[in-house]
């Protein structure tokens, strides 16, 4: 079941996904005891991602109400995944008999030179910032550590998952591997759980160690702020790894500069602001705003490749429309309704909804033919269904790329002063980010030359 479902889960990321990255890979050990801990911002989207991208085997510790749940359940088992009881899902009293065995389990897994994944914040949230890191991923480290063979070491890799905008459709993410680092052995009778100190002290390793593979600020309102401003570096195609970097910088540089030159970071906040209303006011991203993309002999090839595309798509995309808009209002319907506003559950809904309605749309329609023209009409149309959803999905993202090129040539065509505006006042932010990060660099480092004086 498990060679079935692979697939299957790593197509629906691809479509729930305009774009996908992995990086890291290479730092996971090809062998032996591994953990993979992990932020939790996306909900049962951020397991499949490691189920389905990790260069291991995975065994998840997910809540144990998952496993009740009809599909969703007999999914969780084909992976082998462990239940954790957790004291808000048993009416507020703790089980020991039940967080043993779920101990046990994962730890049989760990000495048999398996691997398993933890989220140790606990619960999928839309926080700013990681959540304080329960101990339970500590605990079953030391335990399994303490009973591993001597020529076993238990390697703990610590994994970032990044989505530019979680809760939208044809949105990116990252999945992100951090440097593994091994589990200290301390001595334990048998059946004897770690002492409280080593458990506070590799839990708060574990803490550091994710912060350096995350995005974390005080405030929601700065990560939109700091994704303003990476717009205004970042090439359309730039790696996820770079963007992700850079945010990382820019989050770094800005608690430095809110402290040290508030009025001029607030300037440049309202500066942002205002050039980001402009942009949208005009209709262009700001990656649009380059004269040198609209040479002409660029913009001839790259209309007619589109012209292309789209005349050639067309038929085949008015039908994947007709046949899939339906459902896809429905899963937004739907979603929106049973997430009640909690973005960290909208991606999870939307996937699960739309895995559900878009069979039943193919069902139906195949049922339709089968009993209007016969077996050979279904079986022809069959493939065409979900290849014309496809296809209307391509043909909608190019021409919504058309559009907003079209419309940033226009203006620089018909309204050059108000474009040559908006470049310069690009320009003009660019440059400020770039100066007032230097400007940090320098008193970061000036500071760090006097704490090793020191």
């Amino acid at each position: 079941m498990r060679t079935l479902l692979l697939p299957l889960l790593r197509l629906m990321l691809r479509i729930f996904f305009r774009r996908i990255e992995v990086t890291g890979a290479e730092r996971v050990p090809a062998k032996g005891p591994v953990i993979f801990v992990l932020n939790h911002p996306n909900g049962l989207i951020d397991p499949v991602f490691l189920l389905a991208l990790a260069p291991r085997r995975v065994a998840f510790l997910a809540k144990a109400p998952l496993f009740r749940m009809p599909i969703i359940g007999a999914i969780a088992r084909a992976f082998e995944a462990i239940p954790v009881h957790r004291r808000q899902d048993t009416g507020g009293a703790a089980d020991p008999a039940q967080n043993a065995r779920t101990f046990d389990a994962a730890r049989a897994v760990l000495v048999r030179g398996g691997t398993i994944a933890i989220f140790p914040e606990g619960a999928s949230h839309s926080d700013p910032k990681l959540r304080p890191l329960k101990t339970g991923a500590a605990r079953i480290a030391l335990g399994a550590a303490a009973v591993l063979p001597p020529d076993l070491s238990l390697e703990i890799v610590p994994a970032g998952l990044y989505y530019r905008a979680k809760h939208i459709f044809r949105s990116v993410a990252l999945l992100h591997f951090g440097d593994p680092f091994p589990v200290a052995r301390i001595s334990l009778a048998p059946g004897a759980e770690p002492p409280p100190e080593p458990v506070r002290t590799l839990t708060e390793q574990l803490a550091t160690r994710l912060r350096a593979v995350t995005l974390e600020t005080e405030e929601t309102e700065v990560h939109e702020l700091v994704a303003r401003a990476q717009r205004i570096f970042s090439a359309p195609a730039e790696p996820l790894a770079e963007e992700f970097g850079l945010r990382r910088r820019m989050l770094a540089g800005y608690d430095v500069a809110r402290r040290h030159w508030p009025q001029r970071v607030a300037a440049l906040r309202g500066r942002l602001d205002r050039h980001a209303a402009a942009l949208e006011a005009a209709g262009v991203d700001p990656r649009q705003l380059e004269p040198q993309s609209y040479g002409w002999k660029r913009a001839i090839a790259y209309a007619a490749q589109s012209l292309l595309f789209l005349i050639v798509g067309l038929p085949v995309a008015l039908m994947g429309l007709v046949v899939h808009y339906p459902a896809y209002r429905a899963v937004g319907w739907v979603a929106t309704g049973i997430s009640k506003g909690s973005e960290d559950a909208l991606a999870t809904v939307k996937v699960l909804a739309a895995a559900l309605l878009f069979p039943l749309t193919w069902a139906a329609i195949l049922t339709g033919s089968w009993l209007w023209r016969g077996p050979w009409l279904a079986a022809l149309i069959a493939p065409a269904l979900p290849l014309s959803g496809y296809i209307a999905l391509q043909f909608a993202e190019r021409l919504d790329r058309v559009a907003g090129a079209t419309r940033a040539l226009a203006i620089l065509l018909l309204r050059r002063r108000a474009f040559l505006r908006l470049t310069a006042e690009r320009r003009a932010i660019r440059n400020e980010i770039l100066a007032l990060g230097q400007e940090v660099d320098a008193l970061t480092g000036a500071a760090a030359g006097s704490a090793g004086r020191a």
